[in-house]
């Protein structure tokens, strides 16, 4: 309704397009714009990773500078919050935050699609970490991996009440997790798609007193623009050393 009557719809950017359609059952498998994107994504990296890598010079050029600072900022990353036993981690941490960060940054350029606003690329991700890092508690443990959920020095009779809550916490790390990437995407996306048709809406008015009285959205949409690659950065970040500390948690068991 809101299309056919001329209004902005800034939900529509988040839409998912079958672009090859393929169902095996009842499960829809077909090939979407968010499926593109993400393909997209890991091609980007591994290119960079290709070229950088393979072909270092005594001078680094930018991309091999970029890829290199990249490398070193994970792995300072996984040192310090897991420590030596984390290392052998490294290379899905690295490529966890690689995916992340050029998922959120390829969102940024106008006419794509940022996969990580959706709940369910990010739920999935998530939950993959969740298991993951729960199968290492368990096998670096064993079964005394559930002292993890009993707090050293409780009194006895708050054990329960603690344990519970240990629990539920350990049991909505995947959500969180997930939820935090997903909204901070969606909501920054949402509000560029809204202050854009709003400075679109002023510039192309026709209203000599209106039109430049758009500059200064411009000039706040431009600046939101920066923050907003600021924060895919810090969101691929985020996501990637919550995962560290999950990891050292199993770990460590602290």
């Amino acid at each position: 309704m809101a299309e056919k009557s001329g209004a902005p719809d800034p939900m529509h950017q988040f839409e998912i397009v079958e672009l090859v359609e393929f169902k095996l059952f009842d499960l829809n498998l077909s090939f979407t714009n968010s499926s593109l994107f993400m393909v997209f994504s890991v091609a980007l990296i591994i290119l960079l990773t290709l070229f950088t890598f393979n072909g270092r010079g005594t001078v680094p050029t930018r991309l091999q500078s970029i890829a290199e600072l990249s490398y070193e900022f994970v792995g300072k990353m996984v040192r310090d919050n897991v420590g030596d036993e984390g290392q052998r981690y490294f290379p899905f941490i690295f490529c966890l935050f690689m995916f992340v960060l050029f998922c959120n940054m390829l969102g940024m350029i106008p006419y794509t699609f940022t996969v990580t606003s959706h709940i369910i690329v990010t739920f999935a991700l998530a939950i993959v970490i969740f298991f993951g890092v729960t199968v290492i508690g368990f096998v670096m443990h064993g079964i005394s991996f559930l002292k993890f959920f009993v707090p050293s020095g409780v009194p006895k009779a708050l054990l329960p009440l603690l344990v519970v809550i240990e629990v539920i916490s350990y049991l909505t790390r995947p959500v969180s997790l997930s939820v935090r990437l997903f909204a901070n995407m969606m909501a920054g996306h949402t509000m560029l798609k809204v202050f854009g048709f709003f400075v679109a809406g002023m510039f192309f008015s026709g209203n000599l007193f209106i039109a430049p009285l758009g500059v200064a959205p411009l000039l706040f949409i431009t600046a939101f623009t920066g923050l907003e690659i600021l924060v895919a950065f810090l969101q691929a970040y985020v996501f990637a050393i919550l995962t560290c500390i999950y990891l050292n948690d199993a770990i460590h068991m602290h």
